[in-house]
């Protein structure tokens, strides 16, 4: 049960509750982003048990695998339309 994500008009955004957030790069292929997808899920979990267990060390290494899968889909760090025109 996929519904479609509103997004601005640019594409760079999608729009949730009225916020924006930045969209995954649309360049990321579609099977590398599935399991890019999977592993952001199942690291949010793992926060989330990670804080019911009040275990400092374990929230931390939890959020940063957070960090690094948004980092992967293009959701946080450097914004991957200005790398468009960047040379291959």
């Amino acid at each position: 049960m996929s519904a479609e994500v509103e997004r601005t008009p640019d594409g760079r955004y999608i729009v949730v509750n009225g916020c924006k957030w930045r969209a995954s790069d649309p360049n990321i292929p579609e099977n590398l982003v599935a399991e890019l997808v999977s592993e952001l899920m199942a690291t949010i979990r793992a926060v989330g048990d990670a804080r019911r267990s009040g275990h400092d060390p374990t929230i931390a290494s939890a959020r940063r695998r957070v960090s690094d899968a948004k980092h992967a889909l293009g959701e946080r760090g450097p914004a991957w339309w200005n790398q468009l025109d960047l040379p291959q």
